[in-house]
């Protein structure tokens, strides 16, 4: 006896006068070849059901499934680590609160601290985003990012601590790749690359650094907070439980981007920036 049942996302479906089709996570449609197995015993096997292990062909096909990824792969909803649930939240509670329902919901031990973005005012210190020896750390703030505001933030992987991050600028938000182990993108390696990829780099050096003038006030609405809240959530699940990053690229090397008018997300790869290489000193 065997059990089997297919992955989240992988259907099958019988098409009538042309046999079975699977659906796969991509949304794409391959024609299955049953050949002499019972349609009606695959199905059976596909969903999870005990089968007899006498019917090579039917292990045949089982096993053509498993080899295409098309079979769920241990449990569908790994527990949350203990040793990973305490979580810092930091930042706006437009969206750390949002956050810390779905972090609880999933597992984890979510603690917020409302922040403000000005530095003055801001936990900036090493020593204190430690404090109570957190698995991670998460600073969203629903506003762009001032200069130095997260300096000493980026050294919390070298303190083996996750850290995540978003923030917003005008109607788009940016959602950071987690860094958890020394050499991972940090906030610093981020703001170098957007700036080198944009002709408007001094603008955008003057627009972080302020002062701005704004008209009316750009408020998050609901659903566009739940959405920064669920991509930051997924990918701390993903960190603490140690799943495998859907199609695509890798979560730590991914910065996202949401129009929060449309809620579109975009992906795009990025890697750290390694350091300049010091003028060397004339001798004299």
């Amino acid at each position: 006896m065997f059990r089997n049942r297919l992955a989240p996302g992988v259907e099958v479906v019988a098409v009538p006068g042309r046999g079975l089709a699977v659906r796969t996570a991509e949304g794409e449609f391959l024609t299955v070849r049953t050949r002499d197995a019972d349609e009606d015993a695959l199905l059976s096997a596909l969903s999870g059901a005990a089968v007899a292990p006498a019917d090579e062909e039917l292990h045949r096909l089982v096993r053509a499934f498993e080899d295409a990824g098309y079979l769920a792969d241990g449990p569908q909803h790994p527990e949350w680590p203990a040793a990973r649930r305490h979580i810092r939240l930091l930042g706006d509670p437009v969206l750390t609160e949002p956050l810390a329902a779905h972090l609880t919901a999933l597992g984890a031990r979510p603690r917020t601290t409302a922040v403000p973005a000005a530095p003055a005012a801001s936990p900036h210190d090493l020593d204190d985003l430690l404090h109570e020896d957190p698995a991670a750390v998460v600073w969203c703030i629903d506003g762009p990012v001032p200069d130095g505001l997260w300096d000493d933030a980026d050294r919390l992987p070298e303190h083996g601590v996750a850290w995540l991050r978003c923030h917003r600028e005008g109607w788009q938000a940016y959602v950071e790749p987690v860094a958890a182990a020394p050499g991972d993108v940090v906030s610093a390696h981020i703001r170098a690359r957007r700036l080198a990829a944009t002709p408007a780099h001094r603008e955008l050096a003057a627009y972080w650094s302020g002062p701005r003038t704004s008209g009316a006030t750009l408020r998050l609405t609901v659903p566009a907070a739940g959405l920064l809240a669920a991509l930051l959530a997924d990918d701390l699940s993903r960190w603490a439980t140690g799943s495998p990053d859907p199609a695509g690229l890798p979560a730590r090397r991914r910065l996202r981007r949401v129009d929060l008018r449309t809620l579109t997300v975009t992906e795009h790869p990025v890697l750290p920036v390694p350091e300049v290489a010091p003028i060397p000193k004339k001798d004299g």
